[in-house]
């Protein structure tokens, strides 16, 4: 990732903090939309779960500068998001979700193609790296999941 792919970021999230809560419910909003199957996994207060997305992204958004000190915590939150039942093919549509909410949120004189070319790589890094971490849970516990006394 170029440094010209993560200043553009940055740069464009600054512009996103100040309408965080705004920004979150476009997300949700537009992420039940595209997949209404995915609004069971959320059981909590949804105001509360933006601040945690937001939080999120600024933190991820904010190592960019140093990705590798950043994986351990995205790898984790992978792993995590299994137990929440989070699948592979969900992650495409958080991507869409996130585009359409940064366009809308920042506008189109904001949101330039460079910017969505820049999101779209960092997000797909990410992405791929919470589905990577994922994937190794996922081939863990089905022998985890049997019991002691069961040895088939």
């Amino acid at each position: 990732m170029d440094t010209k792919t993560i200043k553009l970021v940055q740069g464009t999230f600054e512009k996103v903090v100040p309408i965080a809560d705004k920004a979150a419910e476009i997300f949700y909003d537009k992420l039940f939309d595209l997949d209404p199957t995915l609004k069971p996994l959320f059981k909590g207060d949804m105001k509360e779960q933006g601040k945690k997305l937001m939080t999120m992204i600024g933190t991820a958004v904010n190592g960019l500068n140093n990705l590798e000190a950043i994986v351990p915590a995205v790898q984790n939150l992978g792993r995590n998001h299994v137990g929440y039942g989070v699948k592979d093919s969900h992650y495409d549509t958080v991507g869409t979700a996130l585009i359409y909410t940064l366009e809308t949120g920042l506008g189109k004189k904001s949101f330039t193609p460079d910017v969505k070319n820049a999101w779209v790589e960092v997000y797909t890094v990410l992405a791929t790296t919470m589905k990577d971490a994922a994937k190794e849970v996922e081939l863990v516990t089905p022998d985890e999941a049997k019991p002691w006394w069961k040895f088939w």
